[in-house]
C-alpha cells in the first residue's frame, strides 16, 4: 500500500487549521471533496485520524504520528525533485545554510573556511533563520543543513556536533567586570543574565542555566527583546551579563568587553539535517568534521 501525498497534505491543513472549513479554503477545494479525501485516507490507514466536533476538529493521537511523518515525507519529496530537476540540468549543487541567532556569522563563517580548506568547489547559501523556522525549513526540504546550539531534533532530523567553543562573559565597557581579565561563574550568581530564549522552551538556555546551577546558584535571566543581533550586542546599555563564545577582549567598537570564564566551559555547535535526503555538498561538508 502507498500513502498519497495529496491527502497527506490534506490532513496536514485540517490539523493546521483547526478547521475543514479553513482548510478548504487554504487548499482552494469545497469542504466536501476534502472531507471525502480524509475519510479515504481513513480507510487506507485502517484508524480514525481526526475527531470532528461542534467547534472544530481535534487531531487523534493516530493522526498526530501520521502527521509528524507526513511533514518527512512531503520534505524528501521536494529534495528528491529538485536533486532530479538539478541534476538533469547540469547545474551545480548550492548547500542551502541556515543558522540561529546563538551561531554568529563570524563562528558560520571559520566553518565554511574549514570546510573550503577540504572542498574548494563547495558553494553555499546562508542565511539567519529562527529556531522554529529552521526546523520547519528542514523537513520542509528548503535548507539542507541547519547550525545550532542545543537544539533538540525535531522528528525527521539528524544531530551532530562539529565544535565545541569556549564559553566567555559579555559586559558593557561600564559595568564592574569590564575590568577583569578572567571572572568565575559563580560570581554571577547576583548578576542579571541575557539569554536568547525562554528557558524550558530553549534547549541551548536550559543548557546555560544548567552551567549555572553546577556552579551553586540559580540564574536571574533576561530574554533579550532585541533578536536576531550578534550576542556581545545584548548587554550595551545595560548592567547585564551574557554568555557569548567571542574572543576575550574589547567589543562592539569598545562598548562591550568579553571576558574570560572559570572554570574553562564549553558549548557546542551543532549541525541539524534531513534523515532521508540526499545532498553530497552537505556530506562533504559535515566530513570536514569528523
Amino acid at each position: 500500500m502507498g500513502l498519497d501525498l495529496h491527502k497527506l497534505g490534506h490532513l496536514v491543513a485540517v490539523a493546521e487549521e483547526g478547521s475543514f472549513t479553513r482548510a478548504a479554503a487554504r487548499l482552494h477545494l469545497s469542504q466536501q471533496a476534502l472531507s471525502t479525501s480524509i475519510r479515504a485516507l481513513e480507510r487506507e490507514v485502517g484508524v480514525d485520524l481526526l475527531e470532528r466536533t461542534t467547534t472544530g476538529v481535534a487531531v487523534l493521537p493516530a493522526g498526530e504520528a501520521l502527521i509528524a511523518d507526513a511533514r518527512v515525507l512531503e520534505g524528501v519529496a521536494r529534495s528528491a525533485l529538485q536533486r532530479a530537476r538539478r541534476i538533469g540540468r547540469g547545474e551545480a549543487e548550492v548547500l542551502r545554510i541556515g543558522h540561529t541567532p546563538a551561531v554568529t556569522g563570524d563562528e558560520v563563517t571559520a566553518l565554511l573556511r574549514q570546510a573550503h580548506a577540504d572542498h574548494p568547489d563547495l558553494a553555499t547559501d546562508v542565511n539567519q533563520r529562527y529556531p522554529g523556522e529552521l526546523v520547519e525549513q528542514l523537513l520542509a526540504g528548503e535548507l539542507d543543513l541547519g547550525l545550532c546550539r542545543a537544539m533538540t531534533p525535531a522528528h525527521g532530523l539528524n544531530r551532530a556536533t562539529l565544535v565545541y567553543q569556549r564559553l566567555r562573559v559579555a559586559v558593557s565597557a561600564e559595568h564592574r567586570l569590564a575590568d577583569r581579565d578572567v571572572v568565575a561563574l559563580s560570581e554571577l550568581a547576583d548578576e542579571q543574565i541575557v539569554v536568547w530564549g525562554t528557558p524550558g522552551r530553549s534547549g541551548y538556555t536550559d543548557l546555560l542555566v544548567e552551567h549555572c546551577r553546577r556552579a551553586g546558584f540559580e540564574p536571574r535571566t533576561r530574554r533579550n527583546p532585541i533578536q536576531g543581533t550578534p550576542p556581545v550586542t545584548a548587554v550595551l546599555g545595560t548592567d547585564d551579563v551574557a554568555f557569548v563564545t567571542a574572543a576575550p577582549g574589547p567589543a562592539a567598537s569598545g562598548k562591550v568587553r568579553v571576558v574570560e570564564l572559570e572554570p574553562p566551559t564549553e558549548v557546542p555547535l551543532q549541525a541539524l539535517w534531513p534523515t532521508h535526503t540526499t545532498s553530497d555538498a552537505r556530506h562533504a561538508f559535515l566530513a570536514s568534521f569528523t
